[in-house]
């Protein structure tokens, strides 16, 4: 049977979380408006000291499009996001955007993910398929992230190729049918955890290829606490899964029993 057209994306918001990126904001915020100007933007700020929220509200002042959710502090990248998908589904947009406010997630890119949502749950903008690429990293970044990715991949069995990528669109109905409310991952091991859950879903993946640029202006948030919470999640969710695909071989191979009517 063929496949049930999705819902065309009427209402669009790109979520951008910030902690001191008062360098930054402004000019990501102006570059997604010029390329989408129909997407609405939310920057999630977590109490930024250097005045990132200041600046958030002025540009959301200036442009009906722009809004600010200021959160109490830094809490971390994955519970920023998901109080941004509940502030989306609970206006009824009809897909979010996860985008960094470093200006790593090139806005430009933008437009071709939206347009691939049209037939997709979640749409991946990757650095690890053809096409894709990644501009100013040193060599063990590379390695780090090419390394994590085939690990992820391997260990679930997932047929993603950039599953820690944090440049996203989700169709908010997707989210609500993988559920949120017991998702309590942070850094890459947040976006693996969503991937993860989307795909046993039997949900539609797409990977678009984009160039990741490495920020010019500030510091990156990665800590090795992250990496470490993500290599531990992303193993017990491995050795788990595997676990249970040896358990039903095992009960596949057992001669099943005949009973007989005397």
């Amino acid at each position: 049977m063929p496949e049930t057209p999705r819902p065309a994306l009427t209402r669009v918001a790109v979520l951008i979380p910030t902690y001191n990126e008062a360098e930054n904001l402004a000019g990501v915020v102006e570059r997604v408006r010029s390329v989408t100007p129909e997407a609405d933007v939310v920057v999630l700020d977590d109490n930024s000291p250097d005045g990132t929220g200041e600046i958030a509200d002025r540009l959301a002042a200036a442009d009906e499009q722009v809004h600010v959710l200021h959160r109490p502090g830094k809490a971390g990248l994955g519970a920023a996001y998901l109080d941004g998908f509940q502030w989306a589904i609970d206006r009824g947009y009809d897909a979010v955007v996860e985008m960094d406010a470093d200006g790593s997630h090139q806005p430009e890119h933008l437009p071709a993910m939206l347009a691939a949502a049209a037939d997709a749950d979640l749409v991946i903008g990757s650095r690890w398929v053809r096409g894709g690429a990644i501009e100013n990293w040193p060599l063990h970044r590379k390695a780090l992230s090419v390394g994590g990715n085939v690990y992820t991949k391997v260990l679930l069995g997932m047929p993603v190729h950039d599953a820690t990528a944090g440049y996203r669109v989700y169709r908010t109905a997707a989210l609500q049918e993988i559920g949120l409310a017991d998702v309590a991952s942070q850094g890459y091991c947040f976006q693996v955890d969503l991937t993860w859950r989307a795909v046993r879903k039997g949900l539609t993946v797409v990977e678009v290829p984009i160039t990741f640029v490495e920020r010019e202006i500030g510091h990156s948030k990665m800590s090795r606490d992250i990496m470490t919470e993500s290599l531990r999640r992303i193993t017990t969710w491995g050795v788990g899964h595997r676990v249970r695909q040896a358990r039903s071989a095992v009960a596949a191979a057992r001669p099943q029993e005949k009973w007989h009517t005397l």
